[in-house]
């Protein structure tokens, strides 16, 4: 089955666009530093190992690679993004038998910086919807973080925190969770909702965090939390609603090993970080 790539700017997506109607795809957002993608091959696993799930093809990476060099030759940092959809398919949730996939690249601008001292977040009421199937790929249905974002939203609210339906404190808007509990970092299993984030994964491999049922109270008394993703990196929390926490050493460690393996986090050269 052929997969149609496209630059963003220049596609003509159809009314009857199975991503457009029904949310039928996935999607990835990678973060560009000096003419390259961070962590290519971990987004392209994950986009791959989504499109399985929902039985869509995927095309060769190396004509991915190709469609996207125009996009990374330009200069500055930026973020790019991988969007795969079904296809066209006429009304109706059943798919067809026979689509052509649609692959469309774009790339845009970082997001504002994130507070160098740390952001203010706060619990979403939302809950997280449980679904086994979909947890941890990056499908595009995004409804609940919409949600939730609009429910933490202003100034001084840099990101929501977001349990599942059985209480289970997650992962935020768009990056996923950590605690510090006795020295040791936590992050929320992702197997009933969430993104199984490519910064966490790196995090998890380098083995300087491990998974963990938490609960609010986990989340709550911890002695330091931060929130992460492919595009900021790190991304230190100085208050959980009425919650404040102080620097802690060992954020500034992790902080440290990501910039070394990935200069594109480094503090005074990222533009997420101040």
């Amino acid at each position: 089955m052929s997969v149609s790539i496209a630059l963003a700017e220049h596609a003509q997506v159809g009314a009857d666009d199975r991503g457009l109607n029904y949310g039928d795809g996935v999607f990835e957002t990678l973060r560009i530093h000096a003419g390259r993608t961070v962590w290519w091959d971990a987004h392209w696993q994950r986009l791959a190992r989504g499109a399985a799930v929902l039985g869509i093809a995927v095309p060769e990476p190396e004509a991915v690679r190709a469609a996207c060099a125009p996009l990374l030759a330009q200069p500055g940092d930026g973020v790019l993004k991988l969007l795969l959809t079904r296809g066209a398919g006429g009304r109706g949730y059943a798919p067809p038998e026979s689509t052509q996939p649609m692959l469309l690249v774009s790339r845009h601008a970082l997001p504002l910086p994130w507070p160098a001292a740390g952001g203010r977040v706060r619990w979403a009421s939302l809950r997280l919807g449980i679904q086994p199937a979909l947890a941890g790929i990056k499908h595009c249905n995004r409804l609940e973080q919409i949600l939730a974002r609009r429910e933490c939203s202003g100034p001084d609210i840099h990101e929501a925190v977001l349990c599942d339906a059985l209480g289970a404190p997650t992962s935020a808007c768009a990056g996923n969770l950590f605690v510090l509990r006795d020295g040791a970092w936590l992050t929320p299993l992702i197997d009933r909702a969430g993104v199984a984030g490519i910064c966490r994964q790196w995090l998890l491999t380098q083995g300087m965090a491990r998974e963990q049922r938490l609960r609010v109270a986990d989340v709550e008394q911890a002695d330091a939390i931060f929130l992460c993703n492919a595009v900021r990196g790190i991304l230190p929390v100085r208050a959980l609603g009425a919650r404040q926490f102080a620097p802690r050493p060992e954020l500034q460690t992790l902080m440290q090993c990501l910039a070394q393996a990935e200069p594109a986090f480094t503090r005074s050269g990222d533009g997420e970080n101040g």
